[in-house]
């Protein structure tokens, strides 16, 4: 006679049964994380991965794509992607890297020169508003959260698996 402990419980009523640490917390964070995202990508023109990579170009000057990718947290095949698309629009050209026959430099066109001067400041004066309903108190204590949360989430096994 079978034991009913070892009937393998289906997985929609394990999931639905199954108590989660800090479920509220998952939720929220991952409520946010989506709209926020959704919000500042809401021009439609100029995405956060387009603006900082623009920005980064814009500031420090051309860069090794492997680099952005990483300044940016894209992967590089996202990199790759998005310099792409900026690239057909001549906002950007890749050129060889004149030490490094492997790298590849990311480099602003005029034209990617006079959108990112046109456009950075002002959008990211729109999007860091957005902190100003926060005391500075709370915008201290969510930056140490968010580092602290990030630099978790990067030595986990989870991390290693997808870097």
């Amino acid at each position: 006679m079978r034991n009913p402990a070892d009937t393998p419980t289906p997985v929609g009523e394990a999931a639905a049964g199954m108590e989660v640490a800090h479920r509220d917390l998952i939720d929220q964070a991952a409520r946010f994380s989506h709209d926020f995202m959704r919000w500042v990508d809401g021009s439609g023109v100029l995405t956060y991965p387009r603006l900082r990579v623009l920005e980064l170009l814009h500031c420090k000057g051309p860069a090794i794509m492997r680099d952005l990718a990483t300044q940016t947290g894209l992967t590089p095949r996202n990199l790759t992607t998005l310099a792409d698309a900026l690239e057909h629009e001549g906002l950007v050209r890749r050129t060889s890297h004149p030490d490094d026959r492997r790298a590849t430099l990311l480099e602003l066109t005029d034209a990617g020169g006079h959108a990112a001067e046109e456009s950075l400041a002002p959008r990211l004066a729109e999007i860091s508003a957005l902190f100003d309903h926060l005391s500075a108190s709370q915008r201290d204590q969510l930056t140490e959260i968010l580092t602290t949360l990030t630099a978790t989430m990067a030595a986990s096994p989870c991390a290693q698996r997808l870097g």
